[in-house]
């Protein structure tokens, strides 16, 4: 998945007990979704030709099924189908863009990009041809949430899973503390107020930021945020955006889906989701935060 993981515990089982059956999981996620190995399930998909149907493994359709669900809440702000922008804006596994794409090329990529062009049903997915799945906004976690099964089945009641960033805790430690943990900040600029810290008792946190990848061109920042609407790396304000939820899948997807929508309609849409979100916004050269009515209940 390009980045690192770690799990704590508190005692009781070895590590190198657990770090095989760990390690399993995670193998297990690559293989079926990664973008950048060619013989994964998604690769295989996505090269596949106009018309023919593929039946995928269980977990593999979970994604889907949530990505489409996240997709049709969202209004597409969240899309898994864009993998062609993904690789046209140099986000993907070839070679990154030296150029900035043409009118015509992102065009030509958004004739294949759609939640709503993809005929899914029964584990089985249609290739209607040229249409590229990218899970780089759901699968991380996901694998989280693989991993924090995986130790609940051995008999691990407490925990804290950590993939890239994005955060599962279960039970209790010894001391009877929750797992507490500091999200994510904005780098290169002190936030407003005092640094956020929850705990993570059966929660998930997850974050989108537009800081994580980017590059620089004529002045202006382009992140690797895409709007599958647009075609466009997300331009709003939004800096990053923190959702906290009891599946790490959903959490990593809708905070992607609601960093496109920005804060007005994104806080909007997580209020009536009933979804905890921090938006932490650029307003005149400095940092302002903003909350749904969930997340602002979870600090209370």
């Amino acid at each position: 998945m390009g980045t690192t993981w770690s799990v704590r515990y508190p005692g009781g089982a070895e590590t190198s007990a657990l770090r095989p059956g760990i390690e399993a999981v995670l193998e297990r996620v690559i293989a079926q979704m990664s973008g950048w190995r060619p013989d994964s399930d998604l690769c295989r998909f996505n090269a596949a030709p106009a018309g023919s149907r593929h039946a995928h493994p269980a977990e593999f359709a979970t994604v889907l099924a949530c990505a489409l669900e996240i997709a049709e809440a969202s209004d597409g702000a969240f899309d898994p189908t864009v993998a062609p922008l993904v690789n046209l804006w140099g986000f993907g596994p070839p070679p990154a863009a030296r150029a900035m794409p043409e009118a015509q090329d992102i065009a030509q990529a958004m004739a294949h990009v759609g939640w709503r062009k993809l005929p899914f049903a029964q584990s089985r997915v249609l290739q209607p041809g040229g249409m590229g799945l990218d899970f780089s906004g759901i699968a991380k976690g996901h694998a989280v949430d693989l991993v924090a099964m995986h130790l609940a089945s051995l008999g691990i009641a407490s925990f804290l899973v950590e993939i890239g960033g994005e955060l599962r805790g279960q039970g209790m430690k010894p001391d009877g503390s929750p797992w507490w943990v500091a999200l994510e900040s904005v780098p290169g600029a002190a936030a407003p107020g005092e640094d956020f810290v929850v705990a993570l008792h059966g929660l998930s946190v997850a974050t989108s930021g537009d800081y994580r990848r980017f590059f620089e061109r004529d002045g202006r920042r382009y992140g690797h945020t895409l709007d599958p609407r647009t075609g466009w790396p997300v331009a709003n304000e939004v800096a990053s955006v923190t959702v906290l939820h009891p599946s790490c899948m959903r959490a990593d997807a809708w905070a992607t889906a609601l960093s496109v929508l920005g804060v007005r309609d994104g806080l909007e849409l997580a209020t009536r989701q009933g979804i905890g979100a921090l938006f932490v916004t650029r307003e005149e050269g400095r940092l302002a935060e903003h909350m749904s009515p969930v997340f602002a209940a979870m600090l209370d």
